[in-house]
């Protein structure tokens, strides 16, 4: 398998442990490829977008170029087995913290990325970067629409508020304390 197609797979995985939902895919109709792109579109601003390679995974867990792009992002749309919209648009260096993370690898050090979802996000854990679902210790939350910047310097976060338990309507740093943390901003 070539480095892209890796990675694609790498963030298919990632976006499938951190958004795990409960309604099964089979429930719902496939999508058609201009439904497909028009999705990953809406999670990021559209000059973003626009230039975007969509990937969208297949029935058999495999990743599939739907459009091929002209910058460095990469979006994926809504994730159907997941309880809300949860469509996600990244940069380069988002695409290979998303790499080490599912790898349970330190992340790239000197590479700050940023990620986009603009429709929001099925809830997540803010304490626990691998928890599957809500336990009363790993302090699950709701994000609306948001973006993240993710890879930074320790410093950087220390500006934000690590609360476990946030006010997502300001920005904070979700994962703190571990070397996944990353800034949490809502945009709405």
């Amino acid at each position: 398998m070539n480095t892209q197609g890796s990675m694609y797979r790498t963030i298919a995985v990632a976006v499938l442990l951190t958004l795990a939902g409960s309604v099964p895919a089979a429930e719902k109709h496939a999508p058609s490829d201009a439904e497909l792109i028009a999705s990953a579109m809406r999670a990021a601003p559209a000059g973003v977008a626009k230039g975007a390679t969509i990937i969208a995974m297949e029935a058999d867990g495999k990743m599939r170029t739907v459009r091929k792009g002209s910058n460095d992002y990469t979006c994926m749309p809504d994730n159907p087995t997941t309880p809300g919209p949860d469509p996600m648009c990244m940069d380069k260096n988002a695409m290979e913290w998303i790499q080490a993370y599912m790898a349970h690898k330190p992340p790239p050090a000197g590479k700050i990325g940023v990620m986009y979802m603009l429709e929001g996000g099925t809830d997540a854990s803010n304490t626990d970067p691998y928890a599957q679902k809500p336990e009363a210790s790993n302090h699950w939350i709701k994000t609306g629409p948001h973006f993240m910047v993710v890879g930074a310097d320790a410093a950087f976060y220390d500006m934000y508020p690590k609360n476990a338990d946030p006010d997502t309507s300001m920005p904070y740093v979700m994962w703190a304390g571990t070397p996944y943390q990353h800034l949490m901003a809502p945009v709405k």
